[in-house]
């Protein structure tokens, strides 16, 4: 956090600040995520740039009090660009004694501890595993960091004493005493949140009464405390001009899918089974029934996606949405879609793995199972984003793709993304790129359902149309009349068919550009999908320090780029971070013959940006 010192009309110590990293952190009933995002949003309308990193355990109630229960909100917010939520913070926000411990190796040396006194009782510091009779705000371990501590429970309980309200009803809203406290800090206003609490509680004024209360409170707490205080302005950050919202990669995602539809004049069907972390896409969507989409939670995830197959059949956007188990149980359907040649738009919102793996964190594993993970030669077009708003364009291109080429396409995201926000700029739709629809029309010649196109693409024949009626089933093809056939030759034909179809798509995307850095010299940072942020902070900052180096992000994972080797020739070294075994880098390596440099990472958490700077300054060395 760079800040400069002003005076205030109360001699009270007041820094502007171009950016700051705020940790929220408690356990999983404290209203964590709820805090963490109001102060996102209330950024967010204040014009700063922002990043988030909500991260949570996967258990619905985790054990309170406990270290494996500890809820986890990062928010970076400035008056400059910012790409990542940040690699460490700058103010650590503890609800409890777990939650202190879980995350002090994320707070910087002279940090800021805001701390709730009464989550360091006996009970919390021994379900925290603190050896008894240990403090850390009492003990002195926490020399060198600035510790603010205030008893948040007692004060809300105090607050809301004549209420009426329970005990337990009155905790829930500590929450609120800690973000108005923190909007004190950062002189943000309280109106968003309480306009918030309005239309969240409408049915109940009696909460939004004592919410609203409570925030004031926290407010009104940093004014009249003994304890001196620093408040820190942060100013609006220079953005391309537009109106713009606070989204999460989810929201994005959906609201890719329906302007595709809009675009293209399509009905939305989603067929899916929840799952974290892609529930929220289901979620999101069957609130806009309006624009005609159709949502349908199936009983399982097979039936989600045939559900979505037969819909692109009878000439909908058919789109299904899992993580890692459920694209592994689609698979056969998958390869169904493949051979029927049919739009499919398959969300695969990545997790770590294998099996249940890490429900709630973030990896990017399955990028082998999108390219390969289906019996026989089974291509599929694979496209991935690289942030929260990139989910939209990313979605759009999917579902482009999928229509104008008769093809099924994969879209990976991942929990980071899905789950984190930043400033998305609405665009306008005369901005968007046509999506062309052609359904076949009866003719005079006898139709044929696999005879193709320049782009190798069949025509899309709705069914019970007169003169359009033809044979449909996962069995092998003849090619042009999509009969049955078990010749080997035709069976050979058609899978190099189906895989020519997939590479001539590399004809009709963006050719892949070095974004920072030289178009040759010594080093590049190639990259695909949420690494995005770390990979140009990274690049960015050693370049200012006289590295030679550049960064290139691949989005169009099958087909490549057509230029992307010429690229890669240019430099001495590649450098490849995943948060993976090293899946992209095998590819990069198999297709041209580079000796890619793995950087990875299966810790459930995104890089950070000093660890691929710590990479690039060995390579350059």
């Amino acid at each position: 956090m760079e800040t400069i010192e002003k005076k205030s009309a109360k001699n009270a110590e007041v820094k502007d600040a171009q950016s700051v990293v705020i940790l929220f952190a408690g356990d999983s009933g404290d209203g964590i995520q709820l805090t963490g995002s109001q102060f996102t949003n209330t950024a967010a309308l204040l014009g700063n740039d922002i990043s988030t990193f909500p991260n949570f355990p996967a258990e619905i109630r985790a054990p309170q009090g406990t270290l494996a229960g500890v809820s986890g909100f990062q928010l970076h917010f400035g008056s400059v660009n910012v790409y990542t939520a940040g690699d460490v913070c700058d103010v650590l926000v503890v609800m409890n004694a777990a939650a202190l411990k879980a995350n002090l190796k994320s707070l910087k040396k002279a940090g800021t501890i805001i701390a709730n006194s009464d989550g360091f009782d006996p009970k919390n510091l021994d379900l925290a595993k603190y050896p008894k009779g240990v403090n850390p705000l009492t003990d002195g371990s926490l020399e060198g960091y600035r510790v603010i501590t205030m008893d948040v429970t007692k004060l809300t309980r105090l607050c809301l004493a004549d209420s009426g309200m329970g005990t337990k009803d009155i905790d829930r809203s500590k929450n609120m005493f800690v973000l108005g406290f923190i909007y004190w800090m950062y002189n943000r206003d309280l109106n968003f949140t309480i306009e918030f609490l309005k239309e969240q509680f409408k049915k109940k004024p009696e909460l939004i009464d004592a919410n609203t209360k409570v925030l004031k409170a926290g407010y009104s707490f940093g004014d009249t405390t003994e304890t001196p205080m620093t408040r820190y302005n942060v100013k609006s950050a220079p953005m391309e001009k537009g109106t713009y919202r606070n989204i999460m990669g989810n929201q994005a995602a959906a609201l890719g899918l329906i302007a595709a539809a809009n675009k293209s004049g399509l009905k939305i069907f989603y067929g899916t089974y929840p799952i974290t972390p892609a529930s929220d896409i289901l979620h999101e969507l069957s609130k806009y029934k309006n624009f005609g989409v159709k949502t349908f939670q199936a009983e399982d995830e097979i039936a989600g996606i045939t559900s979505a197959i037969g819909a692109s059949f009878g000439g909908a956007l058919g789109i299904t949405a899992s993580s890692g188990p459920g694209i592994a149980l689609k698979g056969e359907a998958i390869g169904l879609a493949v051979m029927l040649e049919l739009p499919l738009v398959i969300i695969n919102v990545q997790r770590g793995g294998p099996s249940t793996g890490l429900p709630t964190k973030t990896e990017q594993a399955d990028l082998f199972q999108a390219l390969y993970g289906r019996n026989g030669e089974c291509p599929a077009v694979v496209v991935a984003a690289n942030s929260p708003s990139d989910c939209f364009t990313m979605a759009y291109e999917a579902c482009r793709i999928a229509v104008e080429h008769m093809i099924p396409v994969f879209l990976l995201t991942d929990g980071y993304i899905a789950n984190g926000s930043e400033p998305w700029r609405f665009p306008n739709a005369a901005d968007l790129k046509p999506i062309k629809v052609e359904f076949a029309k009866a003719g005079a010649e006898k139709f044929l359902p696999y005879k193709r196109d320049e782009k190798l693409s069949r025509p899309w024949a709705i069914p019970g149309t007169k003169g359009l009626e033809h044979r449909i089933g996962g069995i092998e093809k003849q090619n042009e009349t999509g009969n049955i056939s078990y010749d080997p030759e035709n069976h050979e034909f058609m899978v190099k068919l189906r895989q020519e179809k997939v590479d001539r798509i590399a004809n009709y995307i963006p050719e892949v550009k070095v974004e920072q850095g030289k178009e040759k010299g010594k080093l590049l940072v190639l990259g695909w999908g949420s690494t995005y942020g770390s990979i140009k902070t990274a690049v960015r900052d050693s370049l200012a320090a006289g590295i030679d180096v550049s960064q290139a992000h691949v989005k169009y994972m099958n087909p490549l780029p057509k230029n992307l080797g010429a690229i890669l020739k240019n430099f001495d070294k590649v450098l490849i971070p995943e948060m993976n075994m090293g899946q992209f880098a095998t590819v990069v390596r198999d297709r041209f013959m580079i000796d890619a440099i793995r950087l990875n990472k299966v810790q459930g958490m995104p890089f950070t940006a000093e660890e691929i700077i710590s990479k690039i300054k060995e390579l350059a060395k």
